[in-house]
């Protein structure tokens, strides 16, 4: 959550882990965060990647909610998405019941965000899409804006940048695939892949606005151009920004580099003009 009202305090000390929350969430601060009469900051909800989430807190003043998903192959799609969801729902209750001063003093549950990167990319997708513009369902949480980072979607027709990218045993789409998607799926399941035979139709959805953000020499790449362009074609609130030359995931790997501040820009920018 961004700061409006209170004055952060100055100071050199990490970010830290606040609470646990019972090993289903991991919430983060900067130490600015506060008590205050009103709430003053901005809610990101963002699956894994701790140094993202530690770049999120100090460069936005928020205060990220970092859940942890059930993974494949024990639990395959739709667990994480679930997981997500119930993360979203969790805050909801939160700011229901103000059980937790902690959170409810500070938050700012009005502004909450969703981002994720590469498969929790996916799961922003999902949400958005399952909660619409407006999150009405998550009153008085409302979300704002969705930033996805890499977004992981596939289908069964191979594209330019999955073709030309060389195979590594880091990402291995194969095994990937046969270990995630529901038994008997394709690569065109309504979860991975967006626009396939039996996705919902997005044209007709109404969404909050999204951020997609992807690096120039990620396998990934045509498929999350190709989701932004089609989006925002169909008169999507809907930015892209391309890293040229940088490889998936570049910003959790080295989070303090120009790129990684040149990210942390433009994700600042798309929540102050939207």
């Amino acid at each position: 959550m961004f700061g409006s009202s209170t004055t952060p305090i100055a100071t050199t000390s990490p970010p830290y882990e606040v609470d646990q929350c019972q090993g289903v969430l991991r919430v983060y601060s900067d130490i600015s965060i506060v008590r205050s009469s009103k709430p003053s900051f901005n809610v990101p909800v963002h699956d894994n990647g701790s140094n993202y989430c530690f770049r999120l807190a100090l460069d936005l003043q928020a205060l990220i909610i970092s859940p942890n998903c059930r993974l494949a192959p024990e639990n395959r799609l739709l667990a994480a998405i679930e997981n997500g969801y119930m993360a979203v729902k969790w805050l909801t209750l939160q700011a229901q019941a103000k059980s937790d001063p902690w959170l409810s003093d500070v938050a700012n549950f009005s502004r909450v965000f969703v981002s994720g990167d590469s498969t929790e990319g996916n799961i922003a997708h999902n949400l958005a899409v399952r909660l619409g513009a407006g999150s009405d369902e998550l009153d008085p949480v409302r979300m704002r804006w969705y930033v996805l980072l890499a977004p992981f979607f596939d289908g069964t027709v191979l594209t330019r940048s999955k073709a030309e990218e060389p195979k590594d045993a880091f990402l291995n789409w194969e095994l990937i695939d046969r270990l995630s998607i529901p038994i008997g799926e394709t690569t065109d399941h309504p979860l991975v892949n967006p626009f396939g035979p039996v996705s919902p139709n997005l044209e007709s959805k109404d969404l909050d606005p999204m951020l997609v953000v992807v690096e120039g020499s990620d396998l990934l790449q045509d498929r999350a151009e190709d989701y932004a362009r089609k989006l925002k074609g169909w008169g999507k609130k809907v930015e892209y920004a391309e890293f040229e030359g940088k490889q998936h995931g570049f910003f959790t790997i080295d989070p303090i580099s120009p790129d990684s501040d040149q990210l942390m820009l433009i994700i600042r920018r798309f929540i102050t003009e939207n």
